[in-house]
């Protein structure tokens, strides 16, 4: 294996990680702590899980693996804030489309070939990406597994609740 090769599996695995962290918290956390706030005035753990599913079914085709599967939760939770919808998903639904959208995620992502890491994003053209070749899907892999992460901490101080 040589080092391109290694780079891209140390990204991969470390993507992996932070899911299966982000999972092992939801599973520490019932429905009644979910409905939490995280901290006074802040989201609710219901909220963060909604956000997270919704980012991560908008990687799709922002990696150019297909169409988002959920797009109906980006209005809800991506944008607009917590508490400013009347009505969300139940959190048994949520868990569900969470669980669906990482499996499917999850197999493009093991699948693209090394050099495809290198290539553009769905958000920049052709042109700009000649003049940013940095903004490829690597980087938003690296950028969403460090928001996933940071959501997570955020989740887990909701385990000690309740």
């Amino acid at each position: 294996m040589n080092y391109l090769d290694l780079s891209i599996k140390i990204a991969v695995n470390n993507w992996q990680l932070q899911i299966n962290a982000f999972n092992s918290v939801l599973d520490k956390l019932s429905d009644d702590q979910l409905m939490c706030e995280i901290a006074p005035g802040r989201n609710r753990g219901v909220y963060l899980l909604g956000h997270s599913t919704a980012v991560h079914d908008l990687m799709l085709p922002l990696l150019r693996f297909g169409d988002a599967v959920h797009p109906e939760l980006h209005p809800l939770f991506v944008e607009a804030a917590d508490r400013t919808i009347a009505e969300i998903p139940p959190i048994h639904q949520l868990k569900a489309q969470w669980k669906e959208v990482n499996d499917s995620l999850t197999a493009h992502i093991n699948n693209l070939p090394v050099e495809e890491w290198f290539t553009r994003h769905n958000n920049i053209s052709e042109e700009n990406f000649e003049k940013e070749p940095q903004r490829n899907r690597l980087n938003v892999l690296f950028s969403r597994t460090n928001h996933l992460s940071y959501h997570r901490g955020q989740l887990a101080l909701l385990i000690k609740k309740h």
